[in-house]
C-alpha cells in the first residue's frame, strides 16, 4: 500500500492495511473504500477479486443513495 498517499488522504493503516471492514469496505473517510491487497495485504488473487465484486457494489450502493 502506498503510505504517503494514504497520509495525504488521512486514510488510517496499520501494518500497510487499510483499515475498512470487510462486507462495507468503507475507511475512516467518507467516501473513500478499500479492498483486495489494500485492505487484506498479500492474498490469493481469488480473494481479491471476490473483494473487488464486492465493494463494487458497496460504491454503488453509497453513491446511490
Amino acid at each position: 500500500t502506498e503510505q504517503p498517499l494514504l497520509n495525504q488522504f488521512g486514510v488510517k493503516a496499520v501494518n500497510q492495511k487499510v483499515q475498512a471492514a470487510y462486507g462495507e469496505f468503507k475507511t475512516n473517510v467518507e467516501g473513500v473504500f478499500a479492498a483486495g491487497d489494500a485492505r487484506r495485504g498479500q492474498s490469493l488473487i481469488v480473494w481479491a477479486i471476490n473483494e473487488g465484486r464486492e465493494v463494487a457494489s458497496e460504491v454503488h450502493k453509497y453513491l446511490m443513495v
